[in-house]
């Protein structure tokens, strides 16, 4: 699908990760999230590589704050099209959520944007003519824009069971959040590593190798030689 734009820069790799859940691609795309920030608090949302998290795709979509509690989906996986019906790009988050949980949505919107802070909510579709019990979770993960305010969120969100009759809208059973803490092993300091050590560069560009400079006496790699001609 087409996910993500243009500007992608990052690939942490996750091929070893491991989960025995129904709901495993949320811990991958926290998992991601989580490597991706490294020693700060939230990532830009810029830094986002879709081929880091690619197994989880089709459940995880991009969230852009448009108001106090309020946000958009920029960008969604197929799983949240599946479940309304629809194209969601563009819609309103709430859109998903039944009308007695959206004021909970809300709230938790906030705590993310504002605090900020990793919400999970475990969620049900109610059951009805042709639409079988749905569990569903969904996590929201904080992100910078590229002006350094948090307006963006990653999200991931995992329905289980049959779809059945669309639209599907869910009530919120339980929030979770939790504050975002610094991870406690700081990278060392370029100033702190040897001399002989290339330092790391951002982004995609290749480490350099550190220089070693000709010694008094070494032969230089390329010489002048010079020669005369005999007339005669």
């Amino acid at each position: 699908m087409d996910f993500f734009d243009q500007y992608t820069r990052n690939v942490v790799d996750m091929t070893d990760f491991q989960a025995d859940t129904g709901f495993s691609a949320l811990s991958q795309v926290e998992g991601y999230w989580d490597a991706l920030r490294g020693s700060r608090l939230i990532p830009k949302r810029s830094e986002i590589d879709p081929r880091g998290i690619e197994t989880a795709l089709e459940y995880t979509f991009i969230l852009e704050r448009i108001a106090p509690g309020m946000a958009r989906l920029r960008i969604a996986g197929s799983h949240l099209g599946d479940l309304m019906g629809m194209e969601v790009r563009g819609m309103p988050l709430t859109s998903m959520i039944s009308p007695d949980g959206r004021r909970q949505l809300n709230d938790a919107l906030e705590d993310v944007f504002q605090r900020p802070s990793v919400c999970e909510l475990h969620l049900s579709s109610a059951v009805g003519f042709d639409k079988p019990a749905l569990e569903a979770r969904m996590i929201l993960l904080p992100l910078k824009s590229d002006l350094g305010d948090v307006s963006r969120a990653l999200g991931c969100f995992v329905a289980r069971g049959t779809i059945g009759r669309k639209p599907r809208r869910f009530d919120i059973l339980k929030t979770q959040s939790r504050a975002i803490v610094a991870p406690t092993t700081a990278p060392m300091p370029l100033d702190a590593l040897p001399p002989d050590v290339a330092r790391p560069k951002s982004g995609m560009a290749e480490a350099s190798k550190p220089f070693k400079g000709r010694r008094t006496g070494d032969v230089p790699y390329l010489r002048l030689i010079k020669t005369t001609t005999k007339t005669e």
